[in-house]
């Protein structure tokens, strides 16, 4: 049964995130006549959040409330956010709700695991059970906005809204997990994961951080953009199509382990952060005729994108990282990357669509997705000449 809650709560998380994030910049674009600078913006939302996120779960939800409890409030107050996002229609009153939404929703993405491995026997095997729920209830979200043709419109947002308001009140049903840190004295160092930066000393290690927050920086063309590309292009029910990336990150995700014993972790980092320049190439020469290959090709290497490269980071961070600072290296990371690396990448995306705009309303999509491509291929080359992964060694501090 705990397995069951568990695994629902995973679904309701991602199809939330799902039913609005892919098709927010259609109806940015297309509706509401959003620019691209704005519409960037608009996607940093969730940066910033991944930025506050570790500050909010160190400081509040570690030390004062059940998970349970916490995740209830934020999805309630969240909903309410997002169905007021919804009906806004000018970006000075648009974004700051978002921001406020993006607040509450981004310190879930942690407290769903950190509840789910509270509440497992054995994590290693029943969470990745359990965690694909999630990217399930992300392709199923897709597939009804896509089919529904609802991309340009405000409801994919009032849908999340709802499911919000479903997963806050199905989260009082959950186990009771009361908080870790509770009665402890607060540490600034064990919220802010400063105790990661030690293994920032080693050559590698720093290499791969700094790649992999440079990186983030194109990758966030694709999030920000892609379904209103598609959109252009003609494509129907595009946000459907996208669910064939998720479709291939459970495939790539089940084979990453052979795939890591056969290549070892330097190349399938550098085969992730090479899809992504190849899947920008392809997307820069696909078109809805005969090129459409080119398009399902570039969403489709979504598993490789994601797991060779976020995965297998990860698994490298929990490798070279001792136990006492695991936690907070996880966290750096994410800061890093997920934060602050989008946060840039939506400004600069945002930019650089705009900078392509077409007097008819639409975008000189070749020389957009060309920009991304070439970042990824000089940001590959530089990685592969200075990432040695065999010369670091598991710091103990």
């Amino acid at each position: 049964m705990i397995r069951f809650k568990l695994s629902a709560m995973m679904f309701l998380q991602y199809f939330i995130w799902g039913a609005w994030f892919v098709t927010l910049g259609t109806y940015l674009g297309t509706t509401l006549k959003f620019d691209g600078p704005e519409i960037g913006a608009a996607y940093g939302t969730m940066a910033i959040g991944a930025i506050i996120a570790p500050f909010f779960v160190g400081m509040v939800a570690d030390r004062f409330f059940a998970t349970q409890k916490i995740l209830a409030m934020l999805h309630l107050l969240g909903a309410v956010l997002l169905f007021w996002a919804s009906n806004e229609g000018v970006f000075g009153s648009f974004y700051p709700v978002l921001i406020g939404y993006a607040l509450c929703y981004a310190p879930t993405l942690a407290l769903t695991n950190s509840l789910a491995f509270d509440n497992m026997q054995d994590p290693a095997k029943e969470f990745p059970l359990v965690r694909v729920l999630g990217t399930i209830g992300w392709i199923v979200a897709g597939q009804v906005i896509g089919q529904l043709g609802l991309e340009a419109t405000a409801v994919p947002m009032q849908i999340a809204a709802g499911a919000s308001v479903l997963l806050g009140l199905f989260c009082l049903m959950l186990p009771d997990t009361p908080p870790h840190a509770a009665g402890r004295p607060l540490n600034i160092r064990d919220v802010l994961g400063l105790d990661a930066l030690a293994l920032m000393k080693d050559r590698s290690f720093g290499a791969f951080v700094i790649g992999s927050f440079l990186l983030c920086i194109p990758l966030q063309f694709y999030y920000a953009f892609t379904n209103l590309f598609l959109n252009e292009l003609g494509m129907v029910a595009p946000a459907s199509k996208m669910t064939l990336g998720q479709m291939s990150e459970i495939l790539f995700m089940l084979l990453l382990p052979v795939f890591l014993i056969r290549f070892g972790t330097k190349n399938i980092l550098l085969m992730g952060m090479a899809a992504w320049g190849a899947r920008y190439l392809l997307f820069a020469n696909g078109n809805v005729g005969g090129g459409a290959w080119m398009l399902y090709g570039g969403i489709l290497l979504h598993g490789i994108c994601y797991d060779f490269f976020f995965v297998t980071g990860q698994i490298y961070v929990d490798q070279r990282a001792s136990v006492k600072i695991r936690a907070a290296a996880q966290g750096f990371l994410t800061f890093i990357t997920q934060g602050v690396g989008y946060l840039i990448g939506s400004f600069a995306s945002g930019v650089v669509v705009q900078q392509f705009a077409t007097a008819t309303g639409g975008h000189d999509w070749h020389a957009i997705w060309l920009r991304p491509a070439v970042g990824a291929a000089m940001i590959l080359v530089v990685f592969a000449l200075v990432f040695r992964p065999g010369e670091t060694r598991r710091a103990e501090t």
